[in-house]
């Protein structure tokens, strides 16, 4: 099992929107996830899940993962789920994966465990 986890204030991410608008959003979440934005928490939280799952692979977002190579969506009950690129299935083994997101006080934090 390998695990990650990241915390990030919300006001820093929402700044760094508020800067960069939709350019921002389409350097870390691709047209479906940009549609689960519901608010500033929910964005921050959307960013911690992708540098979360970047660390459970060991190697954080650089060359070997990107960004795009990892996805989050919602499954029927609203429950956050991820899904890795083929290309990072294949490199790193993945056969299971889980998500926890959460926001309180002004940070949003998430870990993800991976089989």
């Amino acid at each position: 099992m390998r695990v990650g986890c990241d915390i990030v204030a919300i006001n820093r991410i929402e700044n760094i929107y508020k800067k960069h608008g939709k350019i921002f959003l389409n350097k870390f979440l691709n047209s479906q996830e940009q549609l689960l934005v519901k608010s500033p928490a929910n964005l921050a939280g959307l960013w911690a899940a992708k540098e979360a799952a970047s660390k459970a692979l060991g190697v954080g977002i650089c060359d070997l993962c990107g960004f795009l190579d990892i996805e989050i969506f919602k499954d029927q009950r609203n429950a956050p789920k991820l899904k890795y690129s083929q290309k990072i299935i294949e490199n790193f083994n993945i056969t299971q994966t889980s998500l926890s997101i959460s926001h309180d006080n002004g940070f949003a934090i998430a870990v993800v465990a991976l089989a």
